[in-house]
């Protein structure tokens, strides 16, 4: 069941994170497995083979099963990192596991050691989503300048990692926000468009 957001951004935002945080609560321990469980949009293959997750913060779902899994199945997996506000991210491999340092906003990172790596498919946190692709951040842009800077360069895949209940009608959008092309919940995958 989806819900409707107010059309004001900072408003939209305050509902869907406690939209998140009530699913969160609920479902913490199951589903970052069935998340991880459900079969990948995506297969690595010579030169199309680095996926970038991210190391849950607050309520987002962990997606660290699923990067152990893609692991597995021969993909390089990375970490983001913030460079600085106003700046596409950066990316450093990481496996599930592995040591980590503290980044901006006290964000768990790889360790300075760890190679510099550009990702073919992303796997992208949210507040909320539509069917149509468009998904609610924190308001930092950081995904949004990053997947036009790699997409300017080559084929890239956006994948929204989220509960199910974070799915809401039409999220309000403008015209420099990047869309997703699938999201990933606990129930499955949506081919979004």
């Amino acid at each position: 069941m989806t819900f409707e957001l107010p059309a004001d951004k900072a408003a939209a935002r305050k509902m869907a994170s406690g939209t998140r945080l009530k699913a969160h609560e609920q479902m913490k321990e199951s589903a970052p497995l069935l998340l991880a469980s459900h079969g990948f949009p995506a297969r690595a293959e010579p030169g199309f083979n680095v996926v970038s997750a991210f190391f849950p913060v607050r309520s987002e779902i962990d997606t660290r099963p699923l990067l152990g899994r893609l692991a597995g199945e021969g993909w390089t997996t990375c970490l983001p990192i913030v460079i600085a506000e106003g700046q596409p991210l950066s990316f450093r491999r990481w496996l599930p596991g592995e040591p980590l340092d503290k980044g901006f906003m006290n964000i768990d990172i790889p360790l300075d050691t760890s190679p510099e790596v550009e990702p073919d498919v992303l796997i992208v946190p949210l507040l909320a989503f539509d069917r149509k692709g468009f998904r609610l951040g924190y308001g930092g842009g950081f995904y949004d300048r990053t997947l036009d800077k790699l997409r300017a360069q080559k084929k890239i895949i956006a994948i929204g990692a989220a509960y199910a209940a974070q799915e809401v009608e039409e999220v309000p959008h403008h015209a420099h926000d990047q869309h997703l092309d699938f999201v990933m919940t606990e129930r499955g995958v949506i081919a979004c468009g």
